[in-house]
């Protein structure tokens, strides 16, 4: 862990670029082949290069709002604009809370621009779901990565984008004859 922690201190833009790129590439490609039900290449070479490009840019947005949100809310606490003294939990989720009401739409945005570049089209179905995830998936998530030391949050975040594109895969899997449903 000493290693991981000294690489994200000595390289804070690239190892989040790295991070996301290989995490966040990788949750998309989960999330085609648990909605397929196979193992197989979801994008082509190109595309797959784009998409981590995609998410090297957004790591770089990442970096930036989880230092400048953490300083916003630290600075609301000392200016007694937040009620209370904040313990570490209370902190994690006034950050992760902030993060996500305000950073976390242009985020979303952001990602559907880019991937809409990358497929060629417009799409924008779905993304009130996508809207959505920020309170019933990243508002918990960023809680506990903002417990967590500086130097591990944005490896966490990135793990979190391959968990959501996990769960995301299950959440769009067509069902089958037989299968139980939820309804």
């Amino acid at each position: 862990m000493d290693a991981y922690a000294s690489f994200v201190r000595e390289f804070p833009f690239f190892s989040a670029m790295l991070q996301f790129a290989v995490l966040g590439t990788l949750g998309e490609a989960a999330a085609a082949w648990i909605r397929e039900r196979r193992f197989f290449a979801p994008f082509t070479a190109r595309v797959a290069l784009l998409k981590a490009l995609g998410w090297s840019a957004m790591a770089v947005c990442i970096k930036y709002a989880f230092a400048g949100f953490t300083a916003f809310v630290a600075g609301l606490s000392a200016g007694g604009l937040l009620p209370g003294e904040l313990g570490p939990l209370a902190f994690a989720f006034a950050v992760s809370l902030s993060i996500n009401l305000q950073f976390g739409p242009f985020l979303v945005i952001v990602h559907r621009l880019i991937d809409n570049a990358i497929d060629g089209r417009r799409n924008w179905g779905g993304i009130d779901k996508a809207l959505l995830s920020l309170l019933w998936f990243w508002v918990p998530a960023h809680t506990v990565t903002f417990m967590l030391p500086e130097d591990f949050r944005i490896g966490l975040a990135a793990v979190w984008s391959l968990a959501l594109g996990i769960i995301l895969g299950f959440y769009g899997r067509p069902v089958r004859a037989g299968e139980a449903t939820n309804e």
